[in-house]
């Protein structure tokens, strides 16, 4: 997976045909940031730009910056694969919680 990431945000990357920009959204963040350029070279100054716009903008207003994630992550599954994965887990020897994190970076090729 190849992504761009700045000061902790990442951006998702669209290509707008019709009027031959990329257009970048903040990822993982409920704050809605958009930016473009012309080029890879404008894309990424213009990402940038947008976070440090953000940032600042957020300490003008004294209002705090959302953070892509937090660290923690609630989900619900089937009791079953519940029961498989903290079985792979203590076979393992990791705790329920590194054995997640090891499969999410090799499902999602997190560097």
């Amino acid at each position: 997976m190849s992504a761009m990431n700045y000061r902790g945000y990442h951006a998702r990357i669209t290509f707008e045909a019709d009027d031959g920009v990329f257009v970048g959204r903040l990822a993982g963040i409920r704050d809605r940031i958009l930016f473009e350029g012309e080029s890879v070279d404008e894309l990424k100054q213009a990402f940038r730009d947008a976070v440090d716009d953000y940032l600042e903008t957020c300490a003008a207003r004294g209002k705090e910056p959302q953070k892509p994630y937090s660290g923690r992550m609630m989900l619900r599954i089937d009791p079953e694969r519940h029961a498989k994965a903290a079985l792979a887990a203590e076979l393992a020897g990791l705790s329920l919680t590194k054995w997640v994190e090891r499969a999410i970076d090799h499902e999602a090729d997190v560097a």
